[in-house]
């Protein structure tokens, strides 16, 4: 199965406007088998099906993690 390289998550951050993070594949699986992403910080770390399908990994502790309200895969540029 090919899955795309990076997608953004779009999490609602307040009333005006949201927040779009970009996370990219990395070469770790998580527990439901499908690739797991993050942005370049390391901090949002996501399982992503390829139904899109969106699994919240923690990254450290007391870590508050949000639901995407949208992920939307990014073409190759």
């Amino acid at each position: 199965m090919e899955y795309p390289e990076a997608f953004e998550l779009v999490f609602q951050a307040s009333a005006v406007a949201d927040d779009v993070v970009v996370v990219r594949r990395t070469a770790a699986a998580g527990a439901g088998g499908y690739p797991v992403y993050e942005d370049e910080t390391g901090i949002v770390r996501a399982e992503i099906s390829d139904r899109g399908e969106v699994r919240m990994l923690a990254s450290g502790g007391h870590q508050e993690i949000g639901v995407p309200l949208l992920v939307r895969p990014l073409k190759p540029s």
